[in-house]
């Protein structure tokens, strides 16, 4: 079993055609072409990612965070406890 000469795909087409018809086949080559698309965008977008997350572990962290200051309590005789 050799390779399929050119005249093999040829006939492959002629009877893929005369099954699903011109419409189907390009509507079929419409999608696939589409989801190849997508699939390579995905891979260039999780490298983009990835080579993000490894520039950020380079860098070194500027300054400590500070920390959060408490927000003021409220005094025990306030309004809001003696309406409750």
């Amino acid at each position: 079993m050799g390779s399929l000469s050119p005249i093999h795909w040829l006939l492959v087409i002629v009877v893929l055609l005369l099954v699903f018809g011109p419409t189907r086949l390009a509507g079929a080559g419409k999608g696939l072409g589409e989801g190849i698309r997508a699939f390579k965008k995905g891979l260039s977008d999780d490298e983009e990612a990835a080579r993000e997350a490894k520039e950020e572990a380079k860098k070194p962290e500027a300054a400590e965070p500070k920390a959060l200051e408490k927000a003021p309590e409220k005094p025990a005789g306030s309004a809001e406890e003696k309406s409750a």
